[in-house]
């Protein structure tokens, strides 16, 4: 397993705060994709709005993204821990060990940006995302 990444949610204002978090932390946003930017169906509201986005400064890495309106984020619920995984057998087990007595939001499972992805909130109160990227193969 590799180091835990905050990832952060917000009500619409995702970009305005990797900007903020780019001059105060003197760091670069590696990767951002808008909804509208995405193979996901998204609202015509959402498809400027941040799908995801990974800001780094030195050896800080955050992640961030918008949520729909039907999932607004409150001071204390818009921050996940993500687990980034190097193998299928340790992601699949973690996953489960983490949901025991918690919610799972959404079930592991292989995504079309080429990843095995999953979220849950466990008994505490506390948001997870498990990711593992998979090899990509040459065409």
């Amino acid at each position: 397993m590799e180091a835990i990444v905050p990832y952060l949610n917000f009500n619409g204002n995702a970009a305005e705060a990797l900007a903020f978090y780019s001059k105060a932390l003197d760091g670069k946003i590696l990767f951002q994709q808008t909804f509208g930017e995405s193979p996901m169906p998204s609202s015509p509201e959402m498809k400027d709005k941040i799908m995801h986005a990974t800001f780094q400064a030195d050896k800080l890495i955050i992640m961030v993204s918008d949520c729909p309106p039907e999932h607004q984020v409150t001071s204390g619920s818009n921050i996940s821990l993500s687990l980034n995984f190097t193998d299928v057998p340790s992601i699949d087990k973690t996953f489960e060990a983490l949901s025991e007595g918690g919610k799972i939001t959404m079930e592991l499972q292989d995504t079309f940006w080429g990843a095995r992805f999953g979220m849950l909130t466990d008994k505490f109160g506390m948001n997870w995302m498990f990711n593992h990227d998979k090899e990509q193969k040459d065409k």
